[in-house]
């Protein structure tokens, strides 16, 4: 046997071994896809142990390529190729697949599992995030890198296949990323033609290759899944390409080897079976009834990846020790960019606000915040879905992230909200960079499922929301948020912030900003409103709600109001005092932050002794029952809004000091 027979037939065992633990995996917990790691498990190997600069060893070397495995259902491929690689998963998690408290659970979790740089599952994201991880590597390629020293030099996988290509979130990113022209990001497509309802021409007949072209995409055609010479050129070329994105179009076969169930929607979703388990095996020239089986020969050729890994890195690592000597302060910046440090002073550049500010829009506060805090915080980097001008999100000093211009902190998303969502949570996990993103409240519906992902994933990105009630006035019902903040609010581990003026949007970028742990979406007004007086209140923002106006005594009602509503219900407040009503106000910016607060702050702002409570906010009023408790009441608006002045909207629904009053008199008065 000569050389390259004997490559040839250690190629194809790897191949089959990852095809075969996919199968026996599967089919042990009795659910999974095992057709798609089947057919991909040439494209995989090639790429893991051929191409790919990373160390098993070191999952979190800052320049290794990032692997983004978008067809998340296809798991199996991915913990197939981790362990098999050397990065901690044993066979035990193998065959845990799916499993309570397993490893291996059925879509790739990050940071559950070593060596998954995302969470993948919904269709496209993930391919949006590897879209956000290209940008990251630029920009800070861009901003650290200097001739001769490379530091920053990775390249960003992405593995989807045709559910992804139909989703429009990877239109909107490719789109993008063929406008920036990223030529480290590289994608394969598994074009196998099959959906879980039947082969993809019932539904998906458009010419992809043209459609990629059209974005600016280079395009390379892989006619056969399973030839790994051919697999490793396009892969080769796609590294060499300088001006733009690469798509590999590879073609496969689901369920490859299976004699009854290669290329049927039958082998998408659902576990082969024992019998044709048995078949696929002997027909790959497998040992039949034998389990999750690896050749020792396998476990010999992948333990290349650590020898290779532990190379490249410590090659990196004197490269890096060099940069340091020759730029140390550039380096100190870099290790403060990758550690996620907030530079000493950066507090002390937000602007104060006082009472005699005048009237100020708390989007227009957050815009002054953000470029203060912006000179302070050079990882800050982010933009807007094409809204800049009225989220204002846009860094005055800091330049355009375009092509071949990636050192701007200034991002153009363009009418994107899902992408832009997706895109942001791929920046961050890139790690160096701190993502924000804005667009107008009402369609932080298009960036739901990004939203609900990054909080899976406990990401501390910043969205920012503004036009935030009906108050938006004449754009009319289409443009005026009414149910999107409680929708915000049912995310698990999102936390809301709805300040009230341009002091406690301070406060609220203070805690985005210090927070490490939850995505925060802000929650901003369009209208100009007073700066409120604070010296007599009790608690702080950060407390989640506090009293901004306290009663003499014990209060014969409080009002409870979250953004632009706390200054109606402080109008409301003199108004009941000149009846002999006594008033408190509590502002409530973040309920996620209240419930933090122990039970002993929470009955002091709302002491559970004073049933007569009242709830305001310009929205629907699911949630604030837990607030106004058994004997109060909520002011909200439970219908679309209607195109007419701000002001007169709030009047029509009943967003009024006098509706409060009235609401208040009618509590007491049944005491």
């Amino acid at each position: 046997m000569n050389d390259n027979s004997s490559i040839k037939n250690i190629d194809n065992l790897s191949i089959n071994t990852i095809r075969t633990l996919s199968m026996d995996a599967v089919q042990k917990a009795n659910s999974g896809h095992p057709g798609a790691p089947m057919g991909l498990a040439p494209a995989g190997y090639v790429l893991w142990t051929k191409i790919m600069k990373h160390n098993p060893e070191n999952p979190d070397w800052l320049d290794r390529d990032r692997f983004v495995l978008s067809g998340g259902h296809a798991s199996m491929l991915l913990y197939s190729l981790l362990f098999l690689s050397g990065y901690g998963l044993t066979m035990d998690d193998i065959k845990n697949f799916r499993q309570m408290g397993s490893k291996t659970p059925g879509h790739p979790e990050y940071p559950h599992t070593p060596g998954v740089e995302t969470t993948t599952g919904p269709l496209g994201q993930g391919f949006a995030n590897a879209v956000g991880m290209a940008m990251a590597e630029r920009h800070l390629a861009a901003r650290f890198n200097r001739p001769g020293f490379d530091i920053v030099d990775h390249h960003t996988y992405a593995v989807c296949g045709d559910g992804d290509m139909m989703e429009g979130i990877v239109s909107e990113a490719a789109s993008l990323a063929g406008h920036l022209g990223l030529s480290r990001l590289i994608s394969i497509y598994d074009d196998n033609r099959i959906s879980i309802e039947g082969g993809t021409g019932i539904t998906f007949t458009e010419d992809v290759s043209a459609r990629f072209k059209s974005y600016g995409w280079q395009v390379i055609p892989v006619d056969d899944g399973n030839d790994t010479d051919a697999i490793y050129d396009a892969l080769v070329a796609a590294k060499a390409e300088q001006e733009k994105p690469s798509l590999i179009m590879l073609r496969t076969h689901i369920a490859f080897g299976s004699p009854n169930k290669q290329d049927s929607s039958d082998a998408h979703g659902a576990p082969l079976g024992d019998e044709e388990i048995r078949l696929t095996k002997k027909n790959l020239g497998w040992p039949e009834n034998q389990s999750f089986y690896v050749p020792e020969e396998v476990y010999e050729n992948f333990s290349g990846c650590i020898t290779t890994g532990e190379e490249s890195e410590a090659k990196w690592k004197e490269l890096h020790l060099d940069y340091t000597k020759k730029f140390p302060e550039l380096s100190k910046e870099w290790i403060d960019a990758v550690s996620g440090f907030l530079p000493r002073g950066w507090e002390d550049v937000i602007p104060k606000f006082t009472d005699t500010d005048g009237l100020l829009a708390t989007r227009g506060a957050s815009g002054r915040v953000l470029n203060a805090i912006a000179e302070k915080i050079p990882t800050l980097i982010g933009g807007s879905a094409d809204l800049a001008p009225s989220n204002k999100t846009y860094l005055d000093s800091f330049g355009e992230f375009q092509k071949n211009s990636y050192i701007g902190r200034n991002i153009r998303f363009g009418v994107r909200e899902h992408a832009m969502g997706a895109i942001m949570s791929g920046m961050f996990l890139h790690n160096g960079v701190r993502p924000y993103g804005g667009t107008f409240l009402v369609f932080s519906d298009y960036m739901r499922p990004s939203i609900r992902v990054a909080a899976l994933m406990q990401l501390p990105l910043i969205y920012i929301f503004t036009h935030d009630s009906v108050a938006v006035g004449e754009d009319g019902p289409t443009h005026q948020p009414v149910e999107q903040i409680a929708a915000l609010r049912a995310i698990p581990g999102l936390t809301v912030m709805r300040p009230a003026d341009a002091g406690e949007t301070a406060d609220a970028w203070t805690q985005a900003m210090k927070n490490n742990s939850s995505p925060i979406a802000l929650i901003l007004s369009r209208q100009k409103l007073p700066v409120l007086k604070k010296s007599d209140s009790i608690g702080i923002f950060s407390n989640g709600a506090y009293i901004l106006s306290d009663s003499d005594g014990k209060p014969d009602a409080i009002l409870i109001a979250t953004g632009s509503e706390v200054h109606i219900a402080l109008n409301a407040k003199k108004e009941l005092g000149k009846k002999g009503v006594s008033v408190r106000v509590v502002s409530m910016p973040s309920w996620e932050m209240f419930e933090k607060k122990s039970v002993s702050y929470r009955n002091r702002i709302l002491p559970p002794d004073v049933q007569a409570r009242i709830t305001i906010e310009a929205g629907i009023t699911m949630g604030w029952e837990r607030y106004a408790g058994a004997g109060g009441s909520m002011i909200g608006i439970s219908q679309f809004g209607t195109s007419a002045p701000g002001g007169d909207v709030l009047e029509k629904y009943g967003i009024t000091s006098g509706n409060i009053v009235q609401k208040v008199l009618g509590l007491i008065k049944k005491q």
